[in-house]
């Protein structure tokens, strides 16, 4: 088993999965892999809180139904008690069974729910991946076509902007850079200026001072661009002074 294979062995080994030999070379492995050891500690303690999860509390009125169909139970003379009695090893080999069915089951709904955990993990992540290279090639496409213009300017407070325009493919960027963080949990917000109306043409992702990003809507009938600072979520329209114009 090579280095790369161990590495994917954290799950199996935080389940009780692996064979004796495979265990103990994954131990091994494990006091020279901080990274697989930190993964692991936390595989564990997810399982531990999925079999938590999936604890049942008995209904308020079970404990009332059993107490009141106990009259009617027949109790068992002595000596059938005394013929019934099973010594306690027996009574442990007996459940044995049961209680390896119970594990296996526990240990079957924890490894279900990682896998799930870890599919939705690896979805949204390839999402966002795909996201962010469409919206690379976009953004390529859009700063080397014909009519493309660039048009930059310093913004209030710091930072910079550029807004990149094409008129016949109907989109704009915003490639800013040094944006200071905003105070109040604040973001900024674009805006088209359309004769003399500020329409929302998207937020700045927050926690961001540099970066690029797509416009909602196109260029056509705009003679600018502005940056507010505007409450999370944005605003409909702008409720402070714009940082900065940018003609487009």
């Amino acid at each position: 088993m090579n280095t790369v294979d161990l590495h994917t062995l954290t799950g199996a080994y935080a389940l009780g999965a692996l064979s004796g030999r495979e265990a103990a070379e994954f131990a091994r492995h494990l006091a020279q892999c901080e990274a697989c050891a930190r993964e692991v500690r936390e595989l564990q303690e997810t399982a531990a809180r999925l079999a938590l999860a999936v604890a049942e509390v008995p209904p308020a009125a079970l404990r009332t139904r059993v107490m009141a169909a106990l009259p009617e139970v027949r109790q068992l003379p002595p000596a059938a008690r005394e013929a019934r009695v099973i010594p306690l090893h027996r009574r442990a080999r007996r459940r044995l069974p049961y209680l390896a069915a119970a594990a296996c089951l526990a240990v079957a709904a924890v490894a279900g729910g990682l896998a799930v955990n870890a599919r939705y993990d690896a979805d949204r992540q390839r999402d966002r991946t795909a996201r962010a290279e469409a919206q690379a090639a976009e953004i390529s496409a859009l700063m080397t076509a014909p009519d493309a213009t660039f048009h930059t300017t310093a913004f209030k407070g710091g930072g910079s902007g550029t807004v990149v325009a094409s008129r016949r493919m109907g989109r704009t960027a915003f490639l800013y850079h040094g944006l200071p963080a905003l105070p109040e949990r604040r973001v900024y917000e674009l805006w088209y200026s359309r004769n003399g109306t500020m329409v929302p043409a998207g937020l700045v992702e927050p926690g961001r001072s540099s970066g690029t990003m797509l416009l909602t809507g196109g260029p056509q009938g705009a003679d600018g661009v502005g940056v507010t600072a505007e409450p999370p979520g944005g605003s409909s329209s702008p409720t402070s002074p714009p940082l900065g114009l940018l003609r487009v």
